[in-house]
């Protein structure tokens, strides 16, 4: 299985991260996500789902940061639309998972602990880690799941997975 994202000047494209439009900013953060091309996803397949993560968050916050839990999503899908965490149409199509902004530290409004936060590094460009999955199998979780329910739910079930570094300006 392979995927890909379309970047921008060797960056993941603005309208994507803490620089995208007032329009695309929700409660202070970015909430556009990006389109994810997805090729040979193995016969047998029954979903797809997918972690960001930030890694290069740690030195700055303490722990890694968990920018996007999809799953459950559609194996029909060879691109994994734009917008798909916000849109209303596309976001009843799988389930999403907490992010970061979940955290007991410094949680935001309830609204956006759940789906895509965009990017915002504030110190330096971070690389964010894209793993997708092809899964034998629905996963049983709901809306709000944790990566660690994630992780344990697809032990066992993981047909394939892509991973892809994507790097982000500050």
């Amino acid at each position: 299985m392979e995927i890909s994202v379309t970047l921008e000047n060797q960056y993941l494209p603005d309208r994507f991260t803490k620089h995208a439009p007032a329009t695309d900013i929700y409660h202070g953060v970015p909430n556009r996500s990006f389109p994810i091309h997805i090729k040979d996803v193995p016969t047998g397949a029954k979903s797809l789902a997918l972690t960001f993560v930030d890694f290069d968050s740690t030195p700055v916050c303490g722990f890694t940061w968990i920018h996007w839990l999809a799953a459950n999503l559609p194996v029909e899908w060879q691109t994994i639309p734009e917008n798909a965490s916000f849109d209303p149409k596309l976001r009843q199509q799988f389930i999403q998972g907490k992010n970061s902004s979940a955290n007991k530290f410094s949680p935001r409004e309830a609204d956006v602990q759940v789906g895509y936060n965009g990017p915002q590094p504030p110190d330096k460009a971070h690389d964010y880690t894209l793993t997708v999955y092809a899964l034998d199998t629905n996963l049983p979780l709901q809306n709000g799941y944790w990566l660690n329910e994630f992780r344990h739910a697809i032990q066992g079930h993981v047909l394939a997975k892509a991973k892809l570094e994507l790097p982000c300006q500050a």
